[in-house]
């Protein structure tokens, strides 16, 4: 292997968003030399990559998607890292080493994990994996009222932090089903801007609508109950504007739901966007559910005993030692994220969820779940209703409208349409990449071998 070479091909950068505790130059560093104590320190999001000697390092948390792919050029490799697969497959292809590039061999970061990869030679030695995220499993109390408390008071901070660090006059959007956890952001922001001095009607509220659909009437009695109905809008979209195969490309991934959702979310915000051009900052409840499971047990393969045993399993998947882990994909909301990630970046917002916070996550995981279900499945459909309702009303005084829980994409028609199967997803993402790799495979190719850069001694 060539030695001198800089091997390390970083196209985004470290990036944060609500960060605290810490600067970005500062999550380089510790990253930079796995300072995974240091890391835990700090609340908010980031992505971050290091480099020392022939060992890189990358971190992430749950809301700041990273990938890399291991490339063989000038003897040795290349380590290429980036947000997306068609970024790094775009630098392949102007290296001219796109037909070595396969989707399912590049890796996602796993959140809340620093992974060291050294640059040796081939064969690539395995990432080493190093936790910087151990929050507490059920220390908190059994009591609703208190365990609401402490997990909305932290969403309310999470909140408040993050728009102080906006500029003081900007709007933001929010959202809005009228569903639990997009009612929560909605008043927490609100309470937020109380507090900061700023004016609360700077949030704005945004709820999608094909025709009929359930969110918007929710929507509009939950506004009209709480007498903030200045300070929000129906985006009425034409259900043709819905396109999961668009969605498939844009997310990089073929789980039905997480398609659904984001193929949703992209009609609701360039409804936004059309209206404003200029609104930059955008609000939203992901994260709710899975901090408090509030998911049927039926539509998977899991049982209660797995859940409970498991507490950041909805965040994080069966973890990065289980059979079951995905090295292209990671797990959990580690994985989905990108749903909203991606069709917020593509519409030119900065997204940003509370109850992805690991101080959110951490007073989720406090909660003794097992003493609160009492071996009751039916009480995970109930509980993040009790608990967040309870949380608002000791936060606020005010009690929240609460509504049925109903997935994103289910609400915004009359009529629900059909689910979108995972093999027909599949098979669409595999034809997106084949017809590019095609094209690559029929293109200008360079040799791994070819040395075209002089080595630097």
């Amino acid at each position: 292997m060539l030695e001198g070479v800089d091997r390390l091909v970083d196209l985004v950068g470290t990036r944060s968003a609500g960060l605290t505790g810490a600067s970005d130059a500062q999550v380089t560093a510790w990253t930079t030399r796995c300072d995974v104590a240091a890391l835990g320190t700090t609340d908010g999001h980031f992505a971050a990559v290091g480099r020392d000697g022939k060992t890189v390092r990358l971190a992430r948390t749950l809301g700041i998607p990273l990938r890399y792919f291991v490339a063989k050029m000038y003897h040795g490799p290349f380590l290429v890292v980036a947000d997306r697969m068609d970024r790094i497959f775009s630098w392949c292809q102007e290296q001219r080493i796109a037909w070595q590039f396969e989707p399912a061999y590049t890796r996602m970061v796993p959140a809340h994990y620093l992974v060291e990869i050294d640059q040796v030679g081939c064969p690539d030695p395995a990432p080493r994996y190093h936790r910087f995220f151990n929050p507490p499993v059920a220390c908190g109390s059994p009591d609703i009222e208190e365990a609401g408390a402490a997990y909305v008071g932290s969403a309310y901070e999470g909140v408040k932090r993050w728009l102080e660090s906006l500029p003081e006059h900007e709007p933001v959007a929010v959202a809005f089903s009228g569903g639990v956890d997009s009612t929560a952001v909605l008043l927490l922001a609100r309470r937020a801007c109380e507090e900061l001095g700023r004016r609360p009607s700077q949030i704005r509220a945004f709820t999608l609508d094909f025709g009929g659909g359930e969110d918007r009437a929710q929507a509009e009695r939950a506004v009209r109950e709480l007498g903030i109905e200045a300070d929000w809008e129906p985006v009425t979209a034409s259900p043709e504007d819905y396109d999961p195969e668009s969605a498939i490309r844009l997310i990089e991934d073929y789980q039905p739901l997480d398609v659904e959702c984001a193929a949703t979310a992209m009609c609701l915000l360039r409804g936004i966007r059309q209206r404003y051009p200029d609104l930059k900052y955008l609000l939203d409840g992901d994260g709710g559910d899975e901090n408090l499971k509030s998911y049927p047990l039926e539509d998977s393969d899991l049982t209660l005993s797995s859940l409970l045993r498991n507490p950041l399993l909805y965040q994080e998947g069966w973890g990065i030692d289980a059979i079951k882990h995905s090295l292209a994909y990671s797990g959990g909301l580690s994985r989905s994220y990108v749903r909203t990630y991606a069709p917020a970046a593509a519409c030119g917002f900065d997204a940003f969820s509370p109850f992805t916070l690991r101080s959110v996550v951490a007073a989720a995981v406090a909660i003794p779940f097992e003493t609160l279900l009492g071996g009751q499945e039916a009480r995970l459909s109930t509980l993040k209703r009790d608990v967040v309702h309870a949380g608002i009303r000791a936060l606020t005084g005010a009690a929240m409208p609460v509504n049925p829980k109903r997935r994103f994409q289910d609400g915004v028609a009359a009529v629900p349409r059909p689910r979108v199967r995972k093999a027909w997803c599949r098979q669409v993402f595999s034809r997106l990449w084949q017809d590019r790799l095609r094209e690559a495979e029929a293109g200008d190719r360079r040799s791994g071998n070819e040395i075209s850069v002089p080595a630097r001694l």
